[in-house]
């Protein structure tokens, strides 16, 4: 491309942004500002359409990929993409549902990330039914390579129907990525009680009987690959602080390749160490356990499970989450009350190899800015609001 025509089209490309609330560095790489289509409007946690958002926010299509080994890469373009659980609601509103999960992906631009190419995930167009009802409640929990295709798949939280008797359902279920990104037909489920990759919709996580333990709710999903292998495996919650270990590569029905008796010593809550999975360079990823969730970003103290081939079944010693520094959050256009900012997430999102940091800033529900500031920054490379989800 040559330097006039893509400063031309990178002013185009911001201009537009700007009037979503989203600005953008320029530069070579920045986005080719073409609409190539307005993609469908998602229903309202899965029932209606939800009211229109700000109107122009460009819109393109997610880039066909090809496979890559980058983490949280859905689409196998070799770009890292950004998994968003809180969506603003629209204004009128009344009854506050939840919008979705919305899905940014990377790009070969230097700010990283495109808000024009994403993409949102509702119960009702990607969820799969469980007794013959979509879930309500949809939210990502985790991210990583379960069936070793080279797309990244997202494992997501649900509220299957449950009647108090026995074990509750596993509420967890696996988006599948592929060439076209999370959930587009042919690389997910068959919208039923498990699927068979026909559709684009999720398919329940098979837990065997054998790692399952007491009446308590799986949760806390944690990829690694706790083995040593090279498949990525899952740990997920059990009763009485044991972890039930699944050995990948998962096959596109949700199930692990493997499992065994759940892993005892563990506790409530499971999370991986940062920013390195294999705490003590041994070749196998480890996993950390504690009483209680803790806020991304701030210090916190756990206890290690080590990794090995038996899965992460050693105790480790305890572990300590350090604080992240938080740079200086922009400021938003409007909204009444006290702005909140949380870190998303930290990781390379820019691809040069060093940790940038994702954080939103809101005020309420209706109100909020991501923003992403390469490493070291304290300005971000972009801004932009997930009302761009709600147009």
């Amino acid at each position: 491309m040559k330097s006039g025509v893509g400063t031309a089209v990178c002013a185009a490309v911001c201009a537009a942004l700007l009037l979503t609330g989203c600005t953008a560095s320029s530069g070579p790489g920045a986005g080719d500002g073409q609409d190539r289509g307005k993609g469908t409007t998602a229903g309202k946690n899965g029932d209606t359409a939800p009211l229109s958002g700000r109107s122009g926010a460009p819109r393109r299509p997610v880039p066909r990929g090809k496979g890559s080994r980058v983490p949280d890469d859905f689409n196998g373009d070799g770009y890292r993409d950004l998994v968003l659980n809180d969506l603003v609601k629209a204004p009128g509103d009344t009854y506050g549902d939840d919008a979705g999960i919305g899905i940014v992906y990377g790009t070969a631009a230097p700010r990283g990330l495109d808000p024009a190419v994403r993409q949102i995930l509702s119960p009702r167009k990607h969820g799969a039914r469980i007794d013959g009802a979509l879930p309500a409640a949809f939210d990502a929990e985790a991210a990583c390579d379960l069936d070793g295709d080279g797309f990244g798949d997202l494992i997501v939280a649900t509220d299957p129907p449950y009647n108090g008797i026995g074990a509750p359902p596993v509420p967890l279920q696996i988006l599948f990525g592929g060439p076209d990104g999370l959930g587009a037909s042919g690389t997910s489920g068959d919208g039923g009680d498990g699927g068979d990759g026909n559709d684009g919709k999720a398919v329940v996580l098979r837990i065997p009987a054998k790692a399952r333990a007491g009446n308590e709710w799986p949760d806390h999903p944690v990829c690694g690959d706790f083995d040593g292998d090279g498949a990525m495996d899952l740990a997920v919650t059990a009763s009485a602080g044991q972890v039930s270990y699944l050995r990948g590569p998962f096959s596109r029905t949700g199930a692990p390749r493997a499992a065994s008796a759940p892993i005892p010593g563990g506790g409530p809550v499971l999370e991986a160490p940062t920013p390195k999975a294999d705490v003590n360079g041994d070749g196998y990823d480890d996993l950390v356990h504690s009483t209680r969730a803790r806020t991304p970003g701030r210090a916190a103290k756990g206890e290690l499970l080590l990794g090995g081939p038996e899965g992460p079944a050693r105790a480790g010693g305890a572990y300590r989450f350090k604080a992240v520094r938080f740079p200086t959050a922009p400021r938003l256009p409007s909204g009444s009350g006290r702005a909140v900012t949380e870190l998303l997430s930290a990781a390379d999102f820019t691809g040069d190899g060093r940790q940038d940091l994702v954080t939103r800033t809101h005020q309420g529900e209706r109100t909020d800015l991501i923003a992403l500031y390469a490493s070291g920054a304290d300005r971000p490379v972009i801004t932009f609001s997930t009302s761009i989800f709600l147009g």
